[in-house]
């Protein structure tokens, strides 16, 4: 193969990542999102923005992790100004508690609809404006159709969307740029005390386009993510912000 054409393919390879939201890491910029080694197991090194997430759930708490774990990501990705809106099929979530995560809660719109189509629906047209940092949509069930049509509407706006999926059947094929599933774990006592540690998570990216699958415990310390080490010669984690 000549020198011009791979110089082609390469050029193909990156418009391709570009348009699927894996942006070049800026200048002496690294782990955009504060989630350290997680991000590098994306293509770039670099957590998409611009796309849309799965992450999927098996039961309640495993959907409040997941919950949680957004609100983190929310933190860094509204830094920059605009609102996020959250539709949900439940009203579980305790919006005073995103203050934990360094959030107020009046910059998110909550909308509680009773059918996984209406909050596709709405999902979809939220996607496409620009003023919003986020969109999160909690549903059921989620086919390979409907993920494109919400991933066709982020590729002019630039927003980044989150499907939570609470269903305990097995996931089918998506368009989504990457999949997760978060489980809760035992905090870590402070001072001896149980129960007053900081939120900590099994994170496991369960597919990802051109990047590398894994798994990581990581907690929420002090206003940014902390990966926790297992080996106890090692400092107990390394924080990323």
């Amino acid at each position: 193969m000549s020198q011009s054409k791979r110089d082609i393919i390469s050029q193909l390879q990156k418009d391709i990542l570009q348009w699927e939201g894996y942006q070049p890491a800026p200048a002496h910029k690294h782990g955009l999102v504060g989630l350290g080694p997680v991000e590098a197991a994306f293509p770039n090194g670099v957590f998409p923005v611009g796309t849309v997430h799965e992450l999927v759930c098996e039961n309640s708490g495993q959907a409040a992790a997941t919950g949680g774990f957004i609100t983190g990501l929310l933190s860094v990705l509204m830094q920059q100004g605009g609102a996020c809106l959250w539709i949900g099929l439940s009203q579980m979530l305790f919006a005073p508690a995103l203050k934990n995560f360094g959030i107020e809660p009046d910059k998110v719109i909550f909308l509680n609809v009773l059918r996984d189509q209406d909050v596709l629906w709405i999902m979809e047209e939220a996607l496409k404006c620009p003023g919003l940092a986020a969109v999160i949509g909690e549903v059921q069930t989620l086919d390979f159709k409907q993920s494109r049509r919400l991933q066709l509407a982020v590729e002019q706006s630039r927003v980044t969307g989150f499907i939570l999926r609470n269903s305990s059947k097995k996931p089918g094929s998506t368009a989504c740029a990457a999949r997760w599933h978060i489980k809760p774990l035992p905090s870590e006592a402070i001072a001896g005390l149980p129960g007053l540690g900081f939120p900590r998570w099994q994170i496991e990216l369960l597919k990802v386009r051109n990047g590398q699958l894994g798994s990581w415990i990581m907690e929420w310390d002090e206003g940014q993510f902390s990966v926790i080490t297992d080996n106890p010669m090692v400092e107990r984690s390394q924080r990323y912000g």
